[in-house]
């Protein structure tokens, strides 16, 4: 099967020697991705919320550069830097999957990059 690098401008290109997502077959793989916006790398401003959004806009457009939609991710990781913060990322999250929302898992971990309080990655299977 012909495993495809996704690149998009419309999220953060990576820190490191990575892709931003694989695309094999019908499935799509996309990277722990952080609340950065595509132009100019910065961490946006505000608390928990507004990381789980940025950093979720930065997931669907990695999906979508592979051809998918947010409606075909099926499975995320969510780390966070405190649990502490669940309920507030956990209501953010939910604006962008209010039904029938992906299989998910949370945990607490330390984090790379002064501020951040969030990374997610996800898994999408198309069609």
């Amino acid at each position: 099967m012909t495993r495809q690098a996704i690149k998009t401008q419309n999220a953060p290109t990576p820190a490191g020697h990575y892709s931003q997502g694989v695309r094999v077959g019908d499935e799509i793989f996309v990277a722990g991705s952080g609340p950065y916006t595509p132009e100019g790398h910065t961490l946006v401003e505000g608390g928990i919320a507004e990381q789980t959004r940025q950093t979720l806009r930065n997931i669907i457009a990695i999906v979508e550069a592979g051809g998918g939609t947010a409606a075909d991710i099926v499975k995320v990781t969510v780390y966070l830097k405190d649990m502490g913060q669940f309920k507030e990322m956990d209501d953010a999250y939910a604006e962008f999957f209010p039904e029938n929302p992906p299989a998910r898992t949370t945990i607490q971990a330390a984090l790379w990059g002064e501020g951040r309080m969030i990374v997610i990655d996800a898994i999408a299977k198309l069609g």
